[in-house]
């Protein structure tokens, strides 16, 4: 059996790209962006979101002509060529595989600050042990997840606004130079609505349903992002978010609220939670289409009879999400995530412009600004992010040359 079935309505794919969203941003991305532009975080924000919106809209359009499992994986081989489908591939496994790790390290360091490594891995493995049961069952705890990220997220906010700390003197400290930099990093909490677009192949209706599903998800996160970046850095500045793992605990125990913390602490490990179950569902679903059109090994192409989900793939990615949740940090996995997604989208974009007006073209600048957005912000990541993106992009074109060479590419 290689074919998935379709559950998924317009509601349960927002659901999944809100949970893919709000973990990694207000809880992971909002650190690393204000030491690299300060306060200039929130302008970074903006240029993320315009680069997301840009993204989204390709996507979306792409998503409905083709609703099958792989994202730009399958856009890309049939509108660039089989070796730019197998890079966005290439680029979005091993980039959102990263981001796995990020997410399960930033549940440990708030669920368990002396313990991430260890919890942080079995995290991977209960979420995958949920997936493993069935894409409803994950949906319906990713509600749950979302919901309580809110109330969470509402918490921080009235802690921030009340707490007695909040002073727009904390505005200060604009760095312009890495704003350009945050916005790369930003965009790693943006990335998620990709997760709506690889699960093609189970959503129902998809030409009505995804092009609703992305946008709508993408400006919900928006706003949250927004309305906390701001609370967030009136109440204790971009220093203190630069400086700890688990930034908006930090704001919460600043000032009068501070009884509140651990509330935060648990919708934070909970949001976390939810965006590494989003992430596994979309690589895993990315790794299955590869699979299915033996670019990966065709063994990973393999649907579970009784719950209908790529297991093979779902425990391929988790055994590799452990090992990068044994060796790396946060920060670089953010870093390298949001190389690999940035690559990503860029090829989306690329794939979108190769669109006729009557498959639902989107305008033609929407697309060339997504483009060259994404190779902007990704040459103005960190050096050891571009450096290890490059390297990861060319054993990809490596690993497509050497198949090809055998006859098989």
């Amino acid at each position: 059996m290689t074919a998935l079935v379709r559950r998924l309505g317009v509601a349960d794919a927002v659901v999944v790209g809100l949970g893919a969203m709000l973990g990694a941003g207000v809880f992971a991305a909002f650190a690393p962006a204000a030491e690299a532009a300060g306060s200039g975080l929130l302008i970074g924000l903006a240029i993320a979101a315009v680069v997301a919106f840009c993204n989204a809209t390709s996507s979306a359009r792409l998503a409905a002509l083709y609703p099958e499992s792989g994202g730009t994986y399958v856009y890309a081989r049939r509108r660039l060529g089989r070796f730019w489908g197998f890079q966005a591939g290439w680029s979005f496994v091993v980039g959102k595989t990263a981001s796995c790790a990020a997410m399960a390290l930033t549940f440990a360091s708030y669920a368990a600050p002396g313990y991430t490594r260890l919890v942080g891995i079995l995290a991977v493995v209960a979420i995958t042990a949920l997936n493993y049961r069935g894409v409803q069952k994950s949906v319906l705890v990713t509600r749950v997840i979302v919901a309580l990220t809110l109330v969470t997220l509402a918490v921080v906010v009235a802690a921030s606004v009340a707490g007695g700390t909040a002073s727009t003197e904390n505005l200060a400290g604009v760095d312009l130079g890495g704003v350009l930099q945050s916005a790369g990093l930003l965009f790693f909490a943006f990335a998620g609505y990709a997760r709506i677009a690889t699960l093609g192949e189970e959503v129902v209706d998809p030409r009505r349903t995804i092009p609703r599903a992305i946008p709508l998800a993408l400006g919900i996160v928006l706003v949250v992002y927004l309305v906390v970046g701001v609370c967030a850095l009136l109440a204790v500045g971009p220093d203190a978010l630069a400086a700890t793992a688990a930034p908006l605990r930090a704001v919460v125990e600043a000032g009068s609220w501070a009884a509140l913390s651990p509330v935060v602490q648990v919708g934070a490990a909970a949001a976390s939670l939810g965006a590494l179950l989003a992430l596994v569902l979309g690589v895993s679903r990315t790794a299955f289409a590869m699979a299915r059109d033996h670019e990966l090994p065709p063994y990973l192409a393999v649907v579970h009879p009784r719950h209908g989900v790529p297991y093979r793939a779902e425990l391929a990615v988790a055994a590799v999400v452990v090992v990068l949740v044994a060796t790396l940090d946060v920060r670089g996995a953010i870093g390298f995530s949001s190389f690999g997604v940035l690559t990503y989208y860029a090829l989306t974009n690329a794939s979108a412009l190769r669109l006729r007006a009557d498959e639902g073209r989107p305008p033609r600048w929407v697309s060339v600004l997504g483009l060259v957005g994404c190779v902007v912000l990704a040459l103005t990541l960190p050096l050891p992010s571009v450096l290890g993106g490059l390297a990861v992009a060319l054993v990809g074109a490596g690993v497509w040359a050497v198949r090809r060479g055998r006859g098989r590419g």
